[in-house]
């Protein structure tokens, strides 16, 4: 009798599996299911650690076998590889991605890898179906990427920058209303952009309409923004080193709010802002050309945006997180008088 030949599991197979495992069937029932051996399932599934997802399962195992010959510390390490894919779907870019698995396995080698790595592994076979998709999850998708160390200068750097190392440390543990991250989200072919700004502890968000990327232009449509509302909330505001800022003393003049810049390509040190810019791609995709877009449907986003359930806030919304804190605001000053 002739041995059947072995045959890898389809994706259509793998989302059986993970509907099956999220109904609680066991092993053996999934391998009946499918006409697998039980072995075959339980490595499968056991790869995973419980937590299996089809999509990813099925991209780790076309990778496997395309890098065989050629595995770079992703395709070495599994659990990287998850922690990695993992992220990509969830929308973090690969500063995120990169800082948050220091953050969280601070001493553990294999849990190590820089952005760059992350980059060089989604760009090393750029035209295979599973390298395009996973540079379709990046914030900002490019068929090539170029290394950041040989990026040319960008000009003179900003002048009198309060490195965020020197944010008081408070600010992080967002327990306080009112500290800021900003950016911009750039337009087709680089020729128009919108400002967006969102408070860390709310995820409360602006969404501003910017005529350009002037420096004056970006520091009056962000003052504008934050001197409509109470200075309870206008405490500080964290950004990148994009020249847009440059004006950061007199948008300090205007608003009392202090501006401090993260390290270049760190953007995972706003990373509220960089999940925030990836919603808003969702309305506005790559492409765009913000200077045909009405400052009115900015402010639909914002308002959609603003009333999301966010599971991060216990499934409130940033709008009622927000106006909640000018609430217990008012009762705090009525209780002192």
């Amino acid at each position: 009798m002739k041995a059947n030949k072995y045959k890898r599991l389809t994706l259509k197979e793998r989302v059986v599996i993970e509907t099956l495992l999220q109904e609680n069937k066991t092993k053996s029932y999934i391998a009946k299911r499918l006409n697998r051996s039980r072995s075959t399932i339980t490595r499968e599934v056991n790869k995973w650690g419980g937590d299996y997802n089809a999509t990813l399962a099925n991209w780790s195992a076309k990778d496997d076998y395309l890098n065989k010959r050629n595995k770079d510390k992703i395709n070495t390490y599994n659990r990287l590889k998850i922690f990695v894919y993992r992220g990509l779907l969830s929308g973090w870019s690969p500063e995120q991605i990169s800082g948050r698995i220091k953050l969280k396995y601070p001493n553990d080698p294999v849990m190590s890898i820089s952005y760059e790595a992350i980059y060089m592994h989604i760009y090393a076979h750029r035209q295979a179906r599973l390298n395009r998709k996973l540079i379709a999850l990046l914030p900002y998708q490019k068929s090539q990427r170029r290394r950041a160390n040989a990026k040319s200068k960008r000009g003179v750097k900003i002048k009198d920058q309060t490195s965020i190392d020197d944010r008081p440390k408070h600010i992080e543990n967002r327990e306080e209303i009112g500290h800021w991250e900003g950016d911009l989200v750039i337009g087709k072919g680089q020729q128009s952009a919108i400002g967006t700004l969102v408070e860390r502890k709310a995820r409360y968000t602006f969404i501003v309409k910017l005529k350009s990327r002037k420096s004056a232009t970006v520091r009056k449509g962000f003052a504008k923004e934050f001197n409509q509302i109470a200075p309870l909330f206008t405490k500080s505001l964290t950004y990148d080193n994009g020249m847009e800022m440059a004006e950061h003393k007199q948008f300090t003049n205007h608003t009392s709010m202090p501006v401090y810049f993260a390290h270049p390509y760190s953007s995972w040190e706003r990373g509220t802002n960089e999940n925030t810019n990836g919603l808003i791609r969702r309305f506005f995709p790559k492409g765009t050309d913000f200077s045909k877009v009405t400052e009115k449907e900015l402010k639909i986003v914002q308002e959609k945006l603003n009333n999301r359930p966010r599971k991060v806030l216990g499934y409130r919304t940033p709008k009622e997180v927000f106006y909640s804190e000018i609430v217990n605001h008012k009762i705090k000053n009525m209780m002192l008088m």
